[in-house]
C-alpha cells in the first residue's frame, strides 16, 4: 500500500505495482510521483491504516510523539532501532505485535557468519543451501523466542533479550 524513501513517500490504498515502483525508482532515484499513488511524508506513511507496517531504513522512527498515531498491527522491525523504548510501552499497550530488530533482521548476522564459516573452511555453499540453513535458523531463533514471550507473558523484545541474557549466563556456567 505504501513505500517511502529519503525523499518521502507514496500510498496507495488498492495497492502497488511494486516492480514498477523499483523500475521507476531507478530511473528517477525516487518513488516520488509515482503514477497511480498519493505523495506522502515520510511521517504520515507511519500512520496509515494499514496490517504491517516495516520501519526499514531509520532509528527513532517510531516515537513516544507518533506511536498512539499508529494503525498497523504487526510492526516488524527492519532497521536497526527504529523503536524508542516509549513507543515500545505504547505498542504493547495497545495490543500492537512488535517483531523487534535483534529477532527480524538477523537473517543478516546469520548469512554472515555462514560466509565466515565457509571462507574458514574453505567450502563453498549453493544458494539453496545458504536458503536451507538460513530458514532453518530463523525459525528455529523465532520458536525459542515465541516460547520465552508465551512462558513470561511479555513482548517479543523482551523475550529476545530473556533468551539472549539466559545464553549468556549458560554459556559462563
Amino acid at each position: 500500500m505504501a513505500v517511502s524513501d529519503s525523499k518521502g513517500g507514496i500510498y496507495n490504498p488498492e495497492g502497488l505495482d511494486i516492480k514498477t515502483v523499483q523500475s521507476q525508482k531507478k530511473q528517477t532515484k525516487s518513488v516520488k510521483g509515482f503514477s497511480g499513488a498519493k505523495d506522502i511524508t515520510n511521517e504520515e506513511l507511519l500512520e496509515l491504516p494499514v496490517d504491517i507496517l516495516v520501519p526499514a531504513a531509520l532509528e527513532n522512527v517510531l516515537t513516544g510523539e507518533n506511536a498512539e498515531k499508529i494503525k498497523a498491527k504487526l510492526i516488524v522491525e527492519m532497521a536497526n532501532g527504529p523503536t524508542t523504548p516509549e513507543a515500545d510501552e505504547i505498542f504493547a499497550k495497545k495490543g500492537i505485535v512488535l517483531i523487534p530488530d535483534i529477532l527480524a533482521n538477523s537473517g543478516g548476522v546469520c548469512t554472515s557468519y555462514f560466509e565466515w564459516y565457509q571462507n574458514m573452511h574453505q567450502e563453498s555453499w549453493s544458494r539453496d543451501q545458504v536458503l536451507e540453513k538460513l530458514d532453518k535458523q530463523m525459525v528455529q531463533a523465532f520458536s525459542d523466542v515465541l516460547e520465552i514471550k508465551n512462558k513470561f507473558n511479555t513482548t517479543f523484545r523482551n523475550a529476545a533479550y530473556i533468551l539472549a541474557a539466559q545464553r549468556i549466563i549458560s554459556a559462563m556456567k
